[in-house]
């Protein structure tokens, strides 16, 4: 029987990269997925791919940040599925800056998205998930539960450069050891992936001009330089960055009945590389 069978998983920017190669693992253990993306056309994408491969889906567009997002998420997988099972806190993005050049607008962008977002997911399940904890334990049964942060080893260690995403990244560790205090006689496993260097569009070499975005109004330049990025890669143990299927594993691992007796910890997936 697949791992999760039965089970409901929702993944915040689920449409691409970590985020989708995880929803696509769920999915093929078993779990009903609820995924979310700032763009339409990716989600829709992949949505039909879990659909075409067996799965059950919902989808919801937009922001993780606008106000009223976390309680139409929660409500969706409710409706649609009758649960909630995991919650996988992915969404993000990086906007480059050191401490001297970060404005306090790339800094409140990079809190809500990293910080702020997951709270307001986590926040809003809370109700039905004690719920759904008081009537199985009135009913004799022990239900593990799966809350995933995913956060950057850019918060746990720090990269210069990047001073609004690695303190909001460290934020969410933060987030995660209380709420696994906070949760856990709920039988809430709250666990944290902090990532190393990761093939996906954050991490693509950034060309002039080839790899800006638009989010809520401001135009982002998303990837590395290719001497960061190259001297990043010759000091990971295993030779080579990760590929998105490699870093969905690290959170998998988190969402599986092996780790109900697993809480509050961070793991770091870099391929060995540790700053």
């Amino acid at each position: 029987m697949p791992k999760l069978a039965g089970k409901t998983a929702l993944v915040t920017g689920g449409a691409r990269g970590i985020g989708r190669a995880l929803a696509l693992k769920l999915a093929a253990e078993g779990a009903h997925l609820v995924i979310n993306d700032l763009d339409a056309a990716p989600l829709a994408e992949t949505g039909a791919e879990i659909e075409t491969r067996g799965g059950t889906v919902a989808t919801l567009a937009g922001s993780v940040t606008e106000d009223g997002f976390a309680e139409s998420f929660v409500d969706l997988a409710l409706q649609r599925f009758g649960g909630i099972d995991i919650i996988v806190n992915n969404a993000g993005y990086t906007w480059l800056g050191t401490a001297a050049q970060t404005s306090d607008t790339q800094l409140e962008a990079m809190l809500r998205v990293h910080v702020m977002a997951p709270f307001r997911l986590l926040r809003a399940a809370h109700a039905p998930i004690r719920q759904m904890h008081e009537r199985e334990r009135a009913e004799g049964r022990e239900v593990f539960r799966k809350v995933v942060n995913i956060s950057s080893m850019a918060g746990t260690g720090g990269v210069a450069g990047q001073f609004a995403y690695s303190t909001a990244k460290a934020g969410l560790i933060g987030v995660t050891r209380t709420l696994c205090r906070e949760w856990g006689r709920l039988k809430v496993n709250v666990n944290c992936v902090a990532y190393g260097l990761i093939e996906t569009r954050l991490n693509m070499l950034r060309e002039t001009g080839g790899n800006v975005v638009r989010i809520e109004g401001h135009e982002i330049e998303l990837g590395l330089s290719r001497r960061f990025k190259e001297n990043t890669e010759a000091m990971i143990p295993l030779g080579r960055i990760g590929t998105a299927e490699e870093a969905a594993d690290g959170a998998y691992l988190f969402c599986i009945p092996e780790s109900n007796y697993v809480s509050g910890q961070v793991v770091t997936v870099s391929g060995g590389l540790s700053i």
